[in-house]
């Protein structure tokens, strides 16, 4: 099966970002909802997380939009759904890839967030940077391990796999920087 999204005619359909993460899923040939979402929490939730609660009603109206179609598929006595790809699918999906628009960039870093807010609280301030340093340690170590088989991996995720390991280990660097400058301050504070 060919995974490569070739642009048939017709009008695109409105995509949900979620359903754009189910339709490239698809694309990739991850076919249940129990498929994408063990998937996304191997690849994309490094960088674009779904809940298994965004992910599992999704499939149903880009079926009932003609963007996939489903079938049963007892595996093991257990009845699940399959799903594939339509032209309708495949052309969303390509409409998106190349579509001009501006990219959604979001971050959602709890450490962050509470460092914006830490001159209420300077008193942990340091804390919370080598905290968000031990998270930023954490995911370089997950990262690291799909490195190790980025051999095997298409290209589109071989290069967000070195987006995601520049960013996390110039973040661990930043950690570490500010961590001394901060100690540095309260010694000569003191």
């Amino acid at each position: 099966m060919s995974t490569e999204i070739a642009p048939p005619t017709g009008q695109p359909a409105a995509l949900t970002p979620t359903g754009r993460v189910i339709l490239g899923m698809i694309a990739f040939g991850r076919q249940t909802g129990y498929d994408i979402k063990q998937f996304v929490d191997k690849s994309t939730r490094h960088f674009w997380a779904a809940s298994y609660r965004q992910i599992y009603p999704q499939p149903r109206p880009l079926e009932e939009q003609g963007m996939v179609q489903g079938g049963r598929d007892p595996l093991g006595g257990r009845a699940r759904t399959v799903y594939q790809l339509t032209d309708g699918g495949r052309h969303a999906l390509h409409e998106w890839l190349i579509s001009h628009n501006e990219l959604l960039y979001e971050l959602r870093d709890e450490g962050m967030l509470k460092l914006f807010f830490s001159d209420l609280g300077p008193e942990v301030r340091i804390e919370n940077v080598r905290a968000m340093r031990a998270n930023y340690q954490r995911k370089l170590d997950q990262l690291s391990q799909l490195e190790e088989r980025a051999a095997g991996m298409r290209t589109g995720p071989q290069l967000t796999l070195e987006i995601g390991l520049g960013i996390t280990r110039w973040l661990i660097e930043w950690c570490d920087a500010t961590a001394k400058r901060l100690e540095a301050h309260e010694r000569k504070g003191a």
